[in-house]
């Protein structure tokens, strides 16, 4: 069995079950604080995250310069940099899960945290990829 069809069986139950958590937990908000406040949360949520998403962006995007300008190979700031991709993704997603996933995956002093698992993943994702092919 190929390592793709692996990674879908693996994600396949993430996907199902991540969204209908989600729908549960705004259910049982929209009864706790209200459908309107519900809401508002929701959409501040997303702009709070755009936000920090575009602010650290930025900043990593200047330090990578920086680095790259002194002759270092700035992979630091390319690890950091998915983590703030990968943060300002779920901040997209409708629902506090997928809310709370993406700012620790955005604010630095949680990132420093998610970074190694990150950085393990790819390695396994990577490791034995390293074949070429040409087609001619």
């Amino acid at each position: 069995m190929s390592e793709e069809v692996i990674m879908v069986r693996k994600l396949l139950p993430l996907l199902l079950i991540v969204p209908a958590v989600e729908v549960m937990i705004l259910i049982y908000s929209s009864h706790l604080i209200g459908v309107m406040s519900t809401f508002l949360l929701i959409i501040a949520t997303s702009f709070m995250g755009a936000f920090l998403a575009k602010k650290q962006g930025t900043s990593l995007f200047q330090k990578a310069q920086r680095q790259m300008s002194q002759g270092h190979v700035p992979s630091g700031e390319i690890l950091d940099g998915m983590c703030v991709l990968f943060g300002g993704l779920f901040l997209l997603f409708p629902g506090f899960l997928t809310d709370v996933v993406g700012f620790i995956f955005l604010l630095p002093f949680t990132r420093r945290i998610v970074k190694p698992f990150l950085l393990t993943w790819l390695r396994r994702f990577f490791q034995g990829r390293n074949r070429m092919t040409i087609i001619r």
